[in-house]
């Protein structure tokens, strides 16, 4: 399969379609294995990547920095400390003067909107590490690992347990674009964006996906064949955990809750994790959890990624 993507921004899977996503899956899958094939192939030689960081991170700095060096071409890590984003310069004249310098950014940052305005003045391709609304580059990573495991994603079931955060929204337009069904459970109060849950049920009219907002955990892992969890206070939140805690307590994945799901369920994570706390130690370093591996898929995903935008 080919796709023109060359140039592109790559904001929230909501901007592209089914066939993009394919795409740059078979794209990532086709390096992965050059890779361990101990191929050499380096398109973007001479390229740089600039990586702006308004929020730290292990993986994505790690995995975007290795891509990079590993395509041919070089990352530059620009901290808040390094530039002045939206504080002594406005986001606007930072987009226009790191496109005179760069072939792509990546950003992770809080705003979608800071986001969304930085690839609107830039005229270098804009990737989204991660904001308070999206991280629609590990639900890139997580499907790859998806198709992997399960042979392919279309009819698969995913069942995220947790906070309706970033990353409940990108793995509802995610699993929605491919043709997966999700059932996300949450407390109350804590539900993914409405106005996101309308749009990726708009997208599985088309895809035959189905889509169920839940608050009863072990409902929503019925005949799963993924269960997906994620830290209960997300970066900037750590004031609430306690609170949290108390709310989230019956959405811990444990085994209890894994023998409720297929039998060969898959257990995923988008890390840090807090074992002990969403969930257990036996489940997360047992042997239904492929964490590990869907973190080394980060680098091959976002390898794709740049591969498809900036080669």
């Amino acid at each position: 399969m080919k796709s023109n993507l060359k140039g592109k921004d790559f904001l929230t899977l909501q901007d592209f379609s089914s066939s993009e996503i394919q795409y740059l899956l078979e794209l990532a899958t086709d390096i992965k294995q050059k890779q361990k094939k101990g191929i050499v192939a380096q398109p973007l030689k001479g390229k740089t990547l600039g990586m702006i960081f308004e929020k730290s991170s292990t993986r994505t700095r790690v995995s975007f920095e290795v891509g990079i060096y590993q395509l041919g071409g070089m990352g530059l890590f620009l901290s808040s400390n390094d530039i002045q984003l939206g504080r002594g310069e406005t986001i606007e004249d930072t987009a226009k003067i790191l496109s005179g310098y760069l072939d792509g950014i990546m950003i992770r940052t809080f705003s979608q909107t800071d986001v969304e305005t930085l690839a609107n003045h830039a005229n270098i391709p804009v990737i989204n590490g991660l904001t308070d609304l999206f991280h629609p580059c590990q639900v890139l990573a997580d499907l790859l690992t998806i198709q992997e495991h399960k042979g392919s994603l279309e009819g698969q079931k995913l069942a995220y347990i947790g906070d309706g955060n970033n990353m409940a929204h990108s793995l509802l337009i995610g699993c929605a674009k491919v043709g997966m069904d999700i059932s996300i459970a949450t407390p109350k109060g804590y539900e993914p964006d409405l106005q996101i849950c309308e749009e990726a049920k708009s997208i599985a009219l088309n895809t035959g996906s189905t889509i169920e907002i839940l608050e009863d955990p072990k409902q929503a892992v019925k005949n799963a064949d993924v269960i997906y969890s994620d830290v209960w206070a997300s970066m900037g939140q750590e004031e609430e955990q306690k609170m949290r805690e108390q709310q989230f307590h019956s959405y811990q994945v444990n085994q209890q809750l894994i023998e409720l799901a297929k039998k060969d369920v898959s257990f995923m994570h988008c890390l840090p994790a807090h074992r002990g706390e969403e969930v257990t130690v036996e489940v997360i370093d047992g042997p239904h959890s492929i964490v590990f591996e869907q973190a080394e898929n980060r680098l091959h995903a976002q390898k794709g990624l740049m591969v498809a935008l900036m080669g």
